[in-house]
Order: structure tokens, then C-alpha cells, then sequence
């Protein structure tokens, strides 16, 4: 119980922190699009759309962390961790038709010389204090994902920092075409599609696994733990799925014959023990066979 109270609480101050980071986000989403729009700046439109993701990643990371200290029910035995994957993937589709836009009018700019913009002193400088927003929300936030030992909050402040170096390519942007490099914000744009697509790219790389259950730690690794504990001849039949947040994994161990249930049972619990010590494994389920 006091195991459970501890979680809770954790669980409070990350969605308090998620909370602060959300509202700044979404204000720099504010400034970036009156800025996008009152230029006509492709760049700075792609850098809004880019940021509204983390203002995304924040509301799913509320949702997760609500979700992940609900714990396992009769309808979801082994828990809630895959929303969080189905969200990632929905920011994907999000990215992707973001990316393909700003794309095609990156592309038809550069094809069609369509008109150029005008940037003003004041447009370059909001955008520079919508940049000095995100230095202090990816400080913040990694600082208290220390704190807090929260894989959420340090996985959104990277987001963050990835974000920042979009704006300064932004930032670079508007100041070329104010010296006459009209050119700059369609290339610029479509360095911003780059960017966006690696980042749906990584996001796919961490999800598909989990939802396909792809193996989490090599079974040769598992074994080799398991049968480092005494009593135990073999191990066989590994297998792991999940998350670091949530891991499961299930596996048959050979003993002796003439070894008693009881001390059989014990066997099983060192081998539990010792497989959430090494591999930091969550859920585990040992089969008990003799030979």
C-alpha cells in the first residue's frame, strides 16, 4: 500500500508538470501561427505545426500518466501501456499530413516564384521569445523528469530541444529573406519537412515494436540469468514483449526431479527475483518442469 501511495503521488506531480508545459506550449503555438500567418512564411507555418505536436505529445502524456496509475482491471489484465502506443501512432498520421503539406507549398513556391514576404523586426523578434519559451520548458522539464526518474517528461523535453533547433533554422530564415533571399523560406520549409518526417520515423521505430509485440530483452539474455540461479539446469521457451515502462516476460525452467514442490516454488521466486534485478523485467511468469 505504501508502495501504491508513493506511485500516486508521482503520478500527481508529473500531470502537474505535463500541465505547466502545455500551456506554454500551446502559447507558442499562438505566437508561431499570428506570426505563420501574418507573413505568409512557410517555415514559420511548418515550425507551428512542428511545436502543436508537443502541445499533442503533452495532452497524450496527460492521458498516459492518468491511464498507467489506473494499473491492470478485469478488462485489461495486463494494463493500459499500449494507449500510450495507439497515441503515438495517431501523432504520426498528424505529422504525416503536416509534413505533406507544408511540402507541396514549399514545392509549388520554388516552381512557380510565387510571391515573396515581408518580415518585420517584430516578427523576428516574437519569434525569437517563442524560442527562449521552449529553452525554458526543455530545462524545466528535464529537469524535473530527474527528479521525478520519469521516462514521459524526459522523452517529451528531447522533443522539445528538437523543436528549438527548427526554430533557430526558422529564425535564419526570415532573417535571409529580409536581406533579399526570397528562396530561403520555401528550402527552409521543406528542411523543416525533413525534420518532421525523422521525428514520425522514430516515433514508428519505438511503437511498431510494442504493438506487434516484438521481443523486449534477447531471450539469450533471460537465460543466461535464469540459469545463473542455483537449482535451476535450463531455461527454454523465453519469451518478452512490452515496454521499459511496463515489461512482461514468461519462461520454463528445468529442475531436478527429486526437488520438492515447496523448494521448487522457491526456485521459481529467485528466478523472478533475480531476472527484475538484471533486466529490470516487470511482469514475469516462470514455468517449473523437472528433468
Amino acid at each position: 500500500m505504501p508502495h501504491q501511495g508513493a506511485a500516486a503521488t508521482r503520478s500527481v506531480r508529473i500531470r502537474r508538470v505535463l500541465i505547466v508545459i502545455l500551456i506554454a506550449n500551446v502559447a507558442v503555438v499562438v505566437a508561431k501561427l499570428f506570426i505563420g500567418i501574418g507573413t505568409g512564411s512557410l517555415a514559420v507555418l511548418g515550425d507551428a505545426a512542428h511545436s502543436s505536436v508537443d502541445a499533442l505529445n503533452n495532452v497524450l502524456a496527460l492521458f498516459v500518466v492518468w491511464m498507467a496509475s489506473k494499473g491492470p482491471d478485469e478488462d485489461h489484465p495486463y494494463g493500459h501501456q499500449k494507449f500510450e502506443t495507439l497515441g503515438a501512432m495517431g501523432i504520426v498520421g498528424f505529422l504525416s499530413v503536416s509534413a505533406f503539406e507544408l511540402a507541396k507549398g514549399a514545392v509549388q513556391r520554388l516552381a512557380t516564384g510565387a510571391p515573396s514576404f515581408s518580415v518585420s523586426p517584430i516578427q523576428i523578434t516574437a519569434l525569437l521569445a517563442t524560442l527562449a519559451i521552449n529553452v525554458v520548458v526543455a530545462s524545466f522539464e528535464s529537469r524535473k523528469g530527474r527528479q521525478l526518474n520519469s521516462e514521459i517528461l524526459l522523452a517529451d523535453a528531447a522533443h522539445t530541444k528538437a523543436d528549438i533547433f527548427v526554430t533557430i533554422g526558422v529564425v535564419a530564415g526570415m532573417v535571409l529573406v529580409r536581406m533579399g533571399v526570397t528562396w530561403a523560406d520555401p528550402v527552409l520549409a521543406l528542411a523543416v519537412v525533413g525534420i518532421i518526417v525523422v521525428l514520425a520515423y522514430r516515433i514508428m521505430s519505438r511503437s511498431v515494436p510494442i504493438l506487434v509485440d516484438r521481443h523486449l530483452v534477447p531471450s539469450s539474455a533471460i537465460k543466461d540469468s535464469a540459469e545463473g540461479v542455483p537449482g535451476v539446469k535450463s531455461a527454454y521457451d523465453i519469451r518478452s514483449r512490452g515496454s521499459r515502462h511496463q515489461s512482461f516476460a514468461e519462461l520454463t525452467i528445468a529442475i531436478e526431479r527429486s526437488v520438492t514442490v515447496e523448494d521448487g516454488h522457491q526456485i521459481a521466486d529467485a528466478v523472478e527475483s533475480r531476472l527484475r534485478s538484471d533486466l529490470h523485467l516487470h511482469e514475469i511468469i516462470v514455468h517449473v518442469e523437472p528433468c
